[in-house]
């Protein structure tokens, strides 16, 4: 038996939730990573220790397993465990044997993976299935980003980077969206959506694929599966149909109690009215793809209403981080057009009277180059926009492409809407200077932005925030 677990790049969304699983079923689990510490605080609740460099040293000479982030594939520990002849597995490897052992339920699509995993994983733990889970996210009910349930289920946020997908085995699965990204891995559209392909062809044919109505580029990839197929969104032919929505905005509820209620239809008949604390039409659309799956598990539907109307979202998604002079930020992790532009938009809808106000921090050069057009048409819903430099994560460092490009793209839709500031030290002093009664204010980009909006609020430059929500 397994016994020990040392994790290369132990502090990202994937790999500290895998940590966190492993521990909670009784694994000694251990790690490194040299990152801006985001999950930190998940693993130090669990009592996981984590070196803060690389080195070989650090590689236990008697672990069953390293597993590596992807991120390293070549990193020094890694080197040194194969050297020792221990097993080495990257992340998807790791998670793709758990797959195989489970009942697995995985989501994956462009956007709305961790609100969508988290609130199937969270309405499958209301209805009694106790589910394992793994989330990109902290999940707020669960100060955590995994679960360990003595059931069957295991909930996956399947992420399609690097191709995972093809290291795991669903028995049903959600796709929600086939917006092309990711071009420093998947060089063109066809080649991105052709790894959608590939995975929907292996949900067995007593599984399920259930996928959003709403796009046309979901609905080719779907007609490649064999298994069962369940459609989903706002599109009247859908299998599972929002027919109404209301949004109760932030003017009546305050910023932590933005509410909104959906009508779903089937074609049995009415499911009835849901509501969820999160704002924007993708949301429902996300909470109405967990709908059509728990109808499909027989997972009882009173117990799936009362979960969506409790679930408070997971970190870095719409999350509401504070008042600076009644001025309320937020923080979200957004960092393609689609999802910009969905965001923007819902809370346009929760605050229709606020002047928005958008902190981007574009995420990979090749992804802002690939995307620059698209991404300078993403801010119609905005007022004013400050963008970063390019946050080039751990895989690349620079790129024919700049932040000013952006910048210059945006104003060339409306003058001087947009404004370049290189750092979030600077971002936080020209804030804190410049915002006004009346504005909101939202962090957008899958980098370390976060810290801006921790910043305005908590009156620091960004230089030493840790998150330990």
């Amino acid at each position: 038996m397994m016994r020990s677990i040392y994790i290369v790049g132990i502090e990202g969304a994937g790999t500290s939730a895998l940590a966190t699983l492993y521990h909670k079923i009784g694994y000694d689990v251990s790690g490194s990573d040299t990152g801006d510490r985001f999950y930190a605080s998940v693993l130090e609740k669990e009592g996981i220790a984590v070196e803060t460099t690389f080195s070989a040293d650090h590689v236990p000479v008697d672990v069953d397993l390293v597993v590596y982030s992807t991120a390293f594939p070549s990193n020094v520990e890694v080197s040194r465990a194969r050297e020792l002849g221990l097993r080495v597995l990257s992340y998807p490897e790791a998670v793709g044997e758990l797959t195989k052992e489970t009942m697995s339920l995985l989501v994956t699509g462009t956007h709305g993976k961790t609100t969508t995993s988290a609130m199937l994983a969270e309405a499958l733990r209301s209805a009694g299935k106790d589910p394992s889970a793994i989330i990109g996210s902290r999940v707020r009910a669960w100060s955590g980003n995994a679960l360990a349930g003595s059931g069957n289920m295991f909930v996956l946020e399947a992420d399609e980077y690097q191709d995972k997908l093809s290291h795991y085995s669903p028995f049903s699965a959600i796709l929600t969206s086939v917006d092309w990204d990711h071009p420093d891995f998947f060089p063109d559209v066809e080649t991105y959506q052709e790894t959608f392909r590939r995975f929907v062809k292996r949900i067995p044919m007593h599984g399920a694929l259930v996928y959003s109505a709403d796009s046309a580029s979901v609905l080719s990839v779907a007609t490649e599966a064999k298994c069962h197929k369940i459609s989903y969104g706002f599109d009247g032919a859908a299998d599972v149909r929002i027919v109404s929505r209301e949004t109760v905005g932030a003017v009546e509820t305050g910023p932590e109690g933005i509410r909104q209620r959906f009508g779903i239809e089937t074609e049995d008949g009415s499911l009835g009215i849901f509501s969820l604390r999160l704002p924007g039409k993708h949301n429902a659309q996300n909470a109405t793809a967990v709908i059509a799956l728990a109808a499909f598990l027989r997972v009882d539907m009173e117990a799936v209403r009362e979960s969506l109307s409790t679930f408070v979202g997971t970190s870095r998604r719409s999350e509401y981080i504070g008042i600076y002079k009644g001025i309320p930020v937020y923080d979200d992790y957004a960092h393609h057009p689609e999802e910009l532009r969905a965001t923007i938009s819902a809370f346009r809808d929760a605050y229709p009277d606020k002047r928005i106000v958008a902190v981007f921090h574009p995420h990979t050069f090749t992804r802002t180059a690939a995307l620059l057009s698209e991404f300078s048409q993403s801010f119609d819903d905005a007022d004013r926009v400050i963008v970063l430099d390019i946050y080039g994560s751990a895989r690349e460092t620079a790129g024919g492409v700049s932040s000013a490009d952006l910048v210059r793209g945006i104003n060339r839709y409306v003058r001087d809407k947009a404004e370049y500031v290189p750092t979030i030290p600077e971002v936080i002093s020209v804030l804190r200077a410049s915002l006004e009664e009346g504005d909101l204010l939202v962090t957008f980009g899958a980098g370390d932005v976060w810290k801006v909006a921790e910043g305005v609020v908590r009156d620091g430059d960004g230089s030493n925030v840790e998150r330990t929500s």
